[in-house]
């Protein structure tokens, strides 16, 4: 299906207004992301650009600076969210609990939400067996968990026009691959309804920082502006933010700080929700009940 088969266009002031509890504004759901490059193949990105533009094998710089993230970024990030009591979503490559398991431990011990993100780090469209795939991760991070995850984000958000249907098939009740809105959507499948939650390119530490090669005070600037103009418009309908990082990127020592700071000026304001993906999606479909919106 074509994405206007699965849902029609609407905009957002023609529908009823969601409501969070309690009279909270906004919803910042942060979401980090954990992949594996595997050495034989092209990094999926790159901080040094290949001498002479030829890409060669093995890429020992590029994948080097992957790795530090998870020798020495993430636990930065680990840090950061045991202090403020915050339980981010996890995009986790499958692979990861296999090639880190170090990291996807604690990431568990901490009670952050699994949320699927492929079997290792590649556009869906490379997949010779998409569902293949898709099953092989979610069960294999079931077997890790003890819970099968409900979320999805395509690696690069890349989908083809048959995985909303591959996912629904598999399991998955939410998906991050739609930057469309500020707020949660549902999408027709062949296997039934899929969510779409608001998750986010601009604030996302790959485009900011590798793609358009901002310094790191911009993520804090931007940040802090769409957090202030959300919370804002959160008086009248609820507004959800999210917020992206990988710790070869964020979590950097000339970074962490920026961050942080972020995360200070969120808990400055009344009415901030900090919740995962499965409480956005629990909270959208109850908030569909009260107001009839399929």
């Amino acid at each position: 299906m074509q994405p206007r088969e699965r849902i029609p266009y609407s905009a957002i002031v023609d529908r009823p207004p969601l409501r969070l509890p309690d009279g909270a504004r906004l919803v910042l759901w942060s979401i980090v992301n954990l992949e594996v490059w595997d050495i034989a193949r092209p990094m999926a990105r790159q901080v040094l650009p290949a001498p002479t533009g030829q890409v060669l094998l093995p890429d020992v710089p590029n994948w080097s600076w992957h790795e530090y993230g998870m020798r020495v970024g993430v636990w930065r990030f680990f840090r950061l969210y045991e202090r403020l009591g915050i339980r981010p979503t996890l995009s986790i490559n499958a692979r990861v609990v296999e090639e880190y398991e170090r990291v996807a431990a604690q990431a568990r011990a901490a009670g952050w939400e699994f949320m699927g993100h492929s079997w290792e780090q590649g556009p869906i469209h490379k997949e010779a067996d998409q569902r293949g795939m898709i099953h092989r991760s979610l069960d294999r991070l079931e077997r890790f968990t003890g819970r099968r995850p409900v979320g999805w984000l395509g690696p690069g958000l890349t989908e083809t026009y048959e995985t909303p249907e591959l996912l629904a098939e598999a399991g998955v009740q939410y998906i991050g691959d739609w930057v469309y809105d500020d707020e949660p959507t549902t999408i027709r499948t062949a296997h039934g309804p899929l969510v779409t939650l608001p998750y986010t390119v601009e604030l996302n530490d790959i485009p900011m920082m590798i793609v358009q090669h901002h310094e790191g005070a911009h993520l804090l600037r931007r940040a802090i502006d769409q957090f202030e103009r959300l919370y804002e418009e959160g008086a009248e309908r609820a507004k959800i933010m999210s917020l992206a990082i990988h710790p070869y990127i964020s979590g950097q020592p000339h970074r962490i700080g920026y961050l942080e700071e972020f995360y200070d000026h969120v808990a400055s304001r009344p009415g901030v929700l900090h919740w995962n993906g499965e409480q956005l999606l629990d909270w959208y479909r109850g908030e569909c009940g009260r107001i009839g919106r399929g």
